[in-house]
Order: structure tokens, then C-alpha cells, then sequence
């Protein structure tokens, strides 16, 4: 049973990761390099090089014996989740920040759909509904985007909840079996490989150099450890809640400081999809508190 402190504690670690990850925008937005390959790799190693550094400081001398105990679902798993790191940076370099976020955004409904479709997972009537809605925001966007360039990033960014779909499935069906932090460094060093031989020439300027490690290491690594700090106090459905402070923060800043304003289209499909997973996540998060009573 969590206490009031903990779960406030939890609250704030979940706060934490959303602004790390609402970062990313303004510090693209900022950078002289363009070429998207080129961010994702030098992302990556950061991120890599933190986290190796983070779990030798944990495991020490059994890292490797930790890797290789997830076997081949933490290595599909770590690729996977590649896959969506790239997505995510590629799309930003050819849509806009808000419909980066939004595509990304549904998730948690595709990780539904992959549940019921591959594990046989029930999917409450309020979240089919949901899904409904959220598709129809999504469409929303995509037809307006057709009339300019984002159409290619809004279709880019589809991959990230498709990834994060098909790892939901692999983490379920080998739960003890792999190890989130470990899985994510071999998803650094993956993403690392990818984006190689597209990012050659790698030499960027020392102040890309700064924005691409503050990316690595606070947006993306901090953003993580501080999520998985706050799955130790809070409710699934408060996770989900919470993460969507992302959009909010993410689209916020970059409107404010970059003068990067979503079309109308935009604010009218991304509010329909933000508000279907508020709705859906406050009715996951109000059924396990009225079993609670």
C-alpha cells in the first residue's frame, strides 16, 4: 500500500520525466545541424555512454551477465525500442514538434490493440471508443499535412507507437526475462549502429556538441531513469496520465520560445487525441480506486 508521501514522491519523479522528454524540440529547434541521421546517432551515444556508465556503477563487474540473462527478447526488445528513438528524431526533422508528439502520443492504444490481437488481452469498451477518437484526430492531421511537407514526419512518427506496440507484447510475454535499463542501453548502442552509415560525416559544432549531449543524456537517459523511479509508486493509469504532460510541455515551449505554432488542424486533431487519453486514462485510473472501496 503506498503512503501519501510516496505516492506524491512518485507524482514528482513522473513530473521530472515529462519535462526532460518536452525538451527535445526546443533543443533541435536550436542546433545548426539539420540532418536527422546526425542527431540520432550523436543522441544515442550519449545516452549510451551514460547509461554504461550508470549500470557499471550499479552491477559493476556482472553488467555483462545481466545483458546476456535477457537473452533474445532483450536484444528484440533494445531494437525496437531503436527503432522508435530514430523515428522520434527523424520525424521532428520533417514535421513539427506538436504532431511529433501526438502521433506519438497514442501509444498506449496501439499497445492495446498489439495486447489484444497477439496475447489475447481484453480491451475495455471505453478504450475502443477511444482509440475511435484518437484515430480520427490523427486523420485529421494527416489530411491537413498532405497540402505541405509534414506529411512525410507524420508518417515517420507512426512508427514510434507501432514499436512501442510490438515491444509492449515482447516485455509481457518475458517479464522475468528482460531487464528494462540494460534493454535500453542496447537500444543506445543499436540506434548507434543505424544511424552510422547515414550520418557520416559525424564532426558537428561544439555547441550541436552540447545541445546533442544535453539531448542524450537529460532528455532521453534522465527522462528514462526518472519514469522507471516512478513505476515503483504510481498506478499504470497515473503513468499514462501524467506522461501526457509531455504534448503539453513539449508543444508549449517550442510555441513560446521558437514561435513554432501548431496549424489549426493540429490543435483541432491533437486536442481530440489528447483529450481521448485523458478520458481513457481517468476511467482506468477511477476503476482499480472504486475496487480499492
Amino acid at each position: 500500500m503506498r503512503t501519501p508521501a510516496e505516492h506524491h514522491k512518485g507524482i514528482g519523479l513522473m513530473i521530472g520525466a515529462t519535462l526532460c522528454w518536452a525538451t527535445a524540440g526546443i533543443l533541435v529547434r536550436n542546433m545548426e545541424v539539420t540532418d536527422g541521421w546526425k542527431i540520432a546517432f550523436w543522441r544515442s551515444f550519449f545516452m549510451s555512454v551514460f547509461m554504461l556508465v550508470v549500470l557499471a556503477f550499479q552491477h559493476g563487474g556482472h553488467l555483462p551477465r545481466r545483458i546476456r540473462a535477457m537473452g533474445w527478447p532483450g536484444v528484440v526488445s533494445g531494437f525496437l525500442f531503436a527503432g522508435m528513438m530514430i523515428s522520434f528524431i527523424l520525424a521532428l526533422s520533417l514535421t513539427t514538434v506538436a504532431n511529433t508528439l501526438v502521433v506519438g502520443s497514442i501509444s498506449p492504444f496501439v499497445a492495446a490493440l498489439c495486447g489484444y490481437l497477439f496475447l489475447g488481452e481484453k480491451v475495455a469498451p471505453r478504450t475502443w471508443f477511444a482509440m475511435a477518437v484518437a484515430i480520427g484526430g490523427i486523420v485529421i492531421m494527416f489530411f491537413d499535412a498532405l497540402s505541405g511537407s509534414g506529411w512525410a514526419g507524420n508518417l515517420i512518427a507512426l512508427c514510434i507507437p507501432i514499436g512501442f506496440g510490438a515491444n509492449i507484447v515482447i516485455l509481457r510475454k518475458n517479464r522475468a526475462a528482460v531487464d528494462m535499463m540494460p534493454s535500453v542501453l542496447l537500444a543506445g548502442i543499436f540506434s548507434m549502429l543505424i544511424a552510422l552509415p547515414f550520418a557520416l560525416p559525424l564532426p558537428v559544432s561544439i555547441g550541436d556538441l552540447a545541445l546533442l549531449s544535453a539531448m542524450g543524456i537529460v532528455q532521453l537517459a534522465v527522462g528514462l531513469l526518472l519514469m522507471l523511479a516512478a513505476v515503483r509508486y504510481l498506478a499504470s493509469a497515473e503513468i499514462g496520465l501524467l506522461s501526457i504532460l509531455e504534448i503539453v510541455f513539449g508543444t508549449v515551449s517550442v510555441w513560446i520560445f521558437i514561435g513554432e505554432r501548431p496549424s489549426q488542424a493540429a490543435l483541432v486533431g491533437g486536442g481530440m487525441v489528447v483529450t481521448a487519453l485523458i478520458v481513457n486514462e481517468i476511467a482506468g485510473l477511477r476503476r482499480p480506486l472504486a475496487a480499492e472501496t
